[in-house]
């Protein structure tokens, strides 16, 4: 008989050979700018592979997108990586962006069909423009060497005609010049693998990288999760019911959950991981330390 006392912790002595990447949004006032800098600067010293700056619907946040991801790229160390989608521009706008990107020393691109300007509407291609993140890839590859993630959807894009032709959308994009995929984000470990037995299935063997979203504001992420089509599960209302006037105990919750998500993920082989920061810290820092990541400076102080 095995004793609960006698199972090792569930975070102990992990190897920290985990890889992590951080996604943010681009900062509307200067209280936000001064967070979002405060969490980078969190972030930074766990050396993320890339950090990843987002692109508003319809393009909408444009002009603070590439001021952000240029001063990335600038003023740290860091590997900026700028979101760029298909929407309401023509070829030779989004040439011209991807050219401007390339100037400022930005070498990696999250390419996207986008969303609508208008929410709840369907996509349009532009007339002269990409006719969608495939499209949109290889237009990328052919302007300038770029690195290049794509997006996936465990639980099939809210658009697809069907499971199968999501998954025929995303080889489509990796086939075009794309060096990973970077997964929608989600709530329990199964829907990730079930996920990757169908990828490998259909002959991909591209990096899918989890995205990872701790859950800052319940009623928040319930409208996020019904917009991209992500099953939240019963069980995590219950959990946060009841927390709306106890932050402290909402965060401590939401770190429980992402946290026990990466681990599941860990052990089921996964090294690779992509967190939705929201443009704060504590969450994805939390996670990283518990997944064996530690600052780079006090690795080597310790070496």
């Amino acid at each position: 008989m095995t004793f609960p006392d006698r199972l090792p912790p569930l975070y102990a002595d992990l190897a920290g050979d985990a890889r992590v990447s951080f996604e943010f949004f681009p900062p509307k006032t200067e209280k936000m700018e001064a967070q979002l800098w405060s969490a980078i600067e969190t972030l930074a010293p766990l050396a993320p592979r890339f950090v990843s700056v987002t692109y508003g619907a319809g393009g909408s946040t444009r002009e603070r997108t590439h001021n952000t991801v240029a001063r990335i790229a600038r003023e740290t160390p860091l590997a900026a990586a700028a979101h760029l989608t298909c929407v309401a521009a023509s070829k030779g706008e989004i040439d011209e962006i991807a050219d401007s990107y390339w100037a400022a020393g930005v070498r990696h691109i999250v390419a996207l069909r986008g969303d609508p300007p208008e929410q709840g509407g369907r996509f349009e291609a532009h007339p002269d423009g990409y006719t969608g993140a495939a499209d949109l890839v290889a237009g990328l590859v052919k302007r300038h060497p770029f690195e290049i993630s794509v997006s996936a959807y465990p639980e099939v894009h809210p658009d697809a005609r069907d499971a199968q032709s999501d998954l025929d959308n995303l080889k489509r994009k990796l086939d075009a010049g794309a060096t990973r995929a970077i997964t929608q984000f989600f709530f329990a470990p199964d829907t990730y693998f079930r996920f990757m037995d169908r990828v490998r299935g259909a002959g991909i063997d591209a990096d899918i990288v989890p995205g990872i979203m701790p859950v800052g504001n319940f009623a928040s992420v319930q409208r996020m999760a019904a917009m991209c089509n992500t099953d939240v599960p019963a069980w995590m209302g219950r959990l946060f019911g009841g927390l709306d006037d106890r932050p402290a105990a909402r965060q401590l919750v939401s770190a429980t959950i992402a946290a026990e998500l990466c681990r599941k993920l860990y052990e089921g082989g996964v090294r690779d991981f992509h967190f939705y920061t929201l443009n704060r810290a504590e969450h994805s820092y939390a996670i990283c330390h518990l997944l064996g990541l530690r600052p780079k400076v006090m690795a080597n102080a310790a070496a």
